[in-house]
């Protein structure tokens, strides 16, 4: 019988606790805002000294209209536009949207993308240092919603000066953000670009994400989440939950049209290796590892949850019907995460929503993210 092959080691060194941005490493093109007081969370408590890492692109003009707001999914950050560098571990995620002459033209509108609070990438989050305590978060961060993230997001808003964003846009996490902003803030959001998002989070949703988060929860290096400055992470939990999220990111006829049945490389499935799927999964864990944090991943799937604008409101119908500005919403037809009847919730109750827009793409729940030339003419329709 002939021996099995090794499966590639990693050529660069997987992260020894966490893969976020910390004190002392490269800012890269970030900047921060800092809350004057502690944040009042939904949940109960406040947080305090929050701050939000921001990239910004463009000029604010001097009557202050020409504000954009994009708002990142789960693993997003900052980092919109730009190439990966110091302070940036990966090229910007809708890089072919934001800049001269694109759907975004940087030449005429002023672009704020901040890492949402609770994340890993500058914003306060469980691998940011707790006020007092000297040392990170940890398991004793608390429980936010989206409510308490874009009361932060209104707080940045404010410290830049923008009374009225001219367009919020967000897709998945950040699509839930983009509609707590038109409810809560009404008077603040101009247009409203919704892609690939719900609501309220789905049964089924709620029950992909537990899986997740079980998985994380279950690494015998989480520690009650208290893991940031031990030299050990969680980072096989992360990469299961990752590998699980992937699945249902994509579509089914997409998989099996890259990958099918076949093995990876030389490797024989019938002998302990992979077939090129479980080789493109394993990639993607990988990836994240090296560049997120699994505490965040967790308070940031808790988040996605809990999303219900509805909450406290009488009803999504009631929540809804306060949003005043100009909407699209889209979603992808290959969509088996966040399905098209969830974004036809939203058009359908929102009134000044237009007809539900359909992306067409193989891509599955990415393809908000790959179909940039679909999206870029629905931000250039909004944005006139």
């Amino acid at each position: 019988m002939s021996a099995v092959p090794a499966a590639p080691e990693n050529p660069v060194p997987l992260p020894p606790a966490t893969g976020a941005w910390r004190e002392g490493d490269p800012p890269g093109r970030r900047r921060w805002y800092v809350a004057e007081k502690p944040l009042p969370l939904e949940a109960g408590g406040e947080l305090p000294g929050a701050r939000l890492a921001f990239e910004t692109w463009g000029r604010l003009a001097p009557d202050r209209s020409n504000a954009v707001l994009v708002l990142h999914a789960l693993t997003g950050d900052s980092h919109v536009s730009g190439p990966a560098g110091p302070g940036h571990p990966t090229p910007g995620w809708w890089d072919a949207l934001v800049g001269p002459g694109r759907a975004l033209d940087t030449d005429r509108w002023f672009v704020v993308a901040p890492n949402v609070l609770g994340g890993c990438q500058g914003s306060t989050g469980p691998s940011a240092r707790r006020p007092g305590a000297g040392r990170a978060w940890g398991g004793a961060f608390p429980f936010l919603t989206q409510r308490d993230q874009v009361a932060a997001e209104a707080g940045l808003a404010d410290a830049l000066g923008i009374d009225r964003w001219a367009l919020v846009v967000g897709g998945s996490m950040g699509g839930m953000r983009a509609v707590e902003w038109a409810v809560s803030h009404p008077g603040r959001t101009g247009a409203l670009l919704l892609l690939a998002t719900t609501a309220a989070a789905s049964a089924e949703q709620i029950a992909w994400a537990g899986i997740q988060l079980h998985a994380v929860r279950s690494d015998p290096h989480w520690q009650g989440g208290d893991y940031h400055d031990t030299g050990r992470g969680p980072l096989a939990g992360l990469g299961l939950a990752r590998r699980l999220a992937h699945v249902t990111y994509r579509s089914e006829p997409e998989l099996q049209v890259r990958f099918g049945r076949l093995p990876q490389d030389s490797e024989d499935p019938w002998r302990g290796g992979r077939y090129r799927v479980e080789s493109y999964l394993d990639h993607h864990a990988t990836k994240l590892v090296r560049r997120f944090d699994a505490a965040s991943y967790v308070v940031l799937t808790e988040a996605m949850n809990a999303h219900d604008v509805g909450r406290e409101r009488g009803g999504i119908r009631s929540a809804l019907a306060r949003v005043t500005a100009p909407t699209l919403v889209a979603g992808v037809d290959s969509d088996r995460l966040y399905p098209l009847a969830q974004q036809a919730e939203l058009a359908a109750r929102i009134p000044s929503a237009d007809r539900l827009r359909v992306v067409e793409s193989p891509y599955g729940h990415d393809g908000f993210l790959i179909e940039t030339g679909q999206v870029g003419a629905l931000v250039r329709e909004l944005l006139g």
